[in-house]
């Protein structure tokens, strides 16, 4: 873990207070108020950019802010970089251009039925039974189908991927060094098999990410083989963090909100619009970071090479100063599409398009599928640092 240079840095807020998302919430409307630009020791050191502009002008700048250091606190506790999230440009260019090459609107509309099928299966058994873990259970399983089926994974690898990345993600948050290598180790082979299986039969490039990555050349050479396994180790695991916490989020917001879950329900129009709001609303994550590539003052406060920064993009999507009544929901919200789920920049999650279809066909066939539903209040646990949001929920189907 990168560790803040020696000087005396103060305390502004302590990270790990509350997983309660309210309460986060809470904290970050504060410090945008009294210490917009705050520093916490937790985890080595850190500090936290909280304000909306000073957060997309940071995601915007990558010659000084950048990802090559500390791409997200707390980091992992190997230390390990991997492609493109680890890399700065032009280094991370070749493997973020492979990887869009996936994602083109073609392909996402082929797999969506596909994808829609998966999340059918995954919710009738919770729904049969009359209640179930919307996060844990569904939230968990249908991203891994979601993931694999862009891979063109087998299909046997789902269950295993979303079972493995589950503990690795519970071990990342407890820096469990042991169990994060063993978990790790699992995901690097399915990285590692797809990519000897492309090397003797590749795919089309427009449809297959492995396939695209050992095409992609710079300079008129191959990328290095070890990084491509790398870049696809890091798809597995983006894959599967933050959707089971943005499902769980989206599906007890909807419970709670009876009118809202109706309206969705009756006029399913409506629902890519919601998912918008939502993803304003609920970004699941507090811990994306940089560092500087040199000194640099931000509101008056000085920050040093080394020391790192967490881009809090679901602070920036409350900030009252761009969002009016940052805290509601309110759909089709004049100015939605400055939210920064996503993040910005050369950085900006490429798995966007894809992300958007997952979480509408989730809405759209868990209202579909139900007449009603509801959380309960004592089941709901929340997402430890670096994440924030729903992680467990007990939804009650009608």
């Amino acid at each position: 873990m990168t560790s803040v240079p020696s000087r005396e840095l103060p305390d502004d807020f302590d990270p790990s207070a509350s997983d309660d998302p309210v309460q986060v919430h809470a904290l970050y409307r504060d410090l945008r108020a009294s210490c917009p630009v705050a520093h916490s020791q937790a985890y080595g050191g850190f500090w936290a950019l909280t304000r909306y502009a000073q957060i997309r002008e940071a995601a915007l700048d990558d010659a000084r802010f950048i990802s090559s250091v500390t791409a997200v606190v707390p980091s992992d506790p190997r230390g390990l970089r991997r492609p493109p999230l680890n890399l700065d440009a032009p280094a991370h260019t070749p493997y973020r251009r492979a990887l869009d090459r996936t994602l083109h609107r073609g392909r996402l509309e082929r797999l969506e039925p596909i994808l829609r099928e998966h999340a059918v299966n995954e919710l009738r058994p919770m729904i049969e039974r009359g209640h179930g873990d919307i996060a844990q259970e569904f939230g968990a399983r249908f991203p891994a189908w979601v993931t694999t089926t862009w891979l063109n994974l087998s299909p046997e690898v789902a269950p295993d991927l979303a079972r493995t990345a589950a503990d690795w993600v519970r071990a990342w948050r407890s820096q469990d060094r042991a169990v994060v290598n063993a978990n790790s180790e699992r995901m690097y082979q399915i990285a590692r098999d797809l990519v000897a299986d492309r090397k003797l039969s590749p795919r089309p490039p427009e449809e297959d990410p492995a396939s695209s990555l050992l095409a992609e050349r710079v300079d008129g050479d191959p990328l290095d083989s070890e990084q491509i396994v790398g870049a696809l180790r890091q798809s597995l695991v983006v894959g599967m963090v933050a959707p089971p916490i943005i499902i769980g989020s989206i599906a007890v917001h909807l419970a709670d909100d009876r009118q809202l879950q109706q309206e969705l329900r009756s006029e399913p129009d409506k629902i890519p619009a919601a998912i918008e709001e939502f993803l304003r609303l609920y970004a699941p994550y507090r811990g994306f970071a940089r560092t500087v590539s040199e000194t640099t003052t931000i509101l008056g406060r000085t920050i040093l090479p080394g020391e790192p920064i967490t881009l809090t993009y679901a602070s920036a999507n409350r900030d009252s100063d761009i969002f009016a009544d940052p805290d509601a929901f309110i759909i089709d919200r004049p100015n939605v599409a400055a939210h920064l789920a996503f993040g910005r920049g050369r950085h900006r999650c490429p798995g966007a398009p894809m992300a958007r279809m997952m979480l509408r066909i989730a809405v759209e066939e868990l209202l579909h599928m139900t007449s009603g539903f509801t959380a309960d209040r004592r089941t709901r646990e929340g997402a430890r640092m670096p994440e924030l949001g729903v992680m467990s929920a007990q939804l009650r189907f009608t």
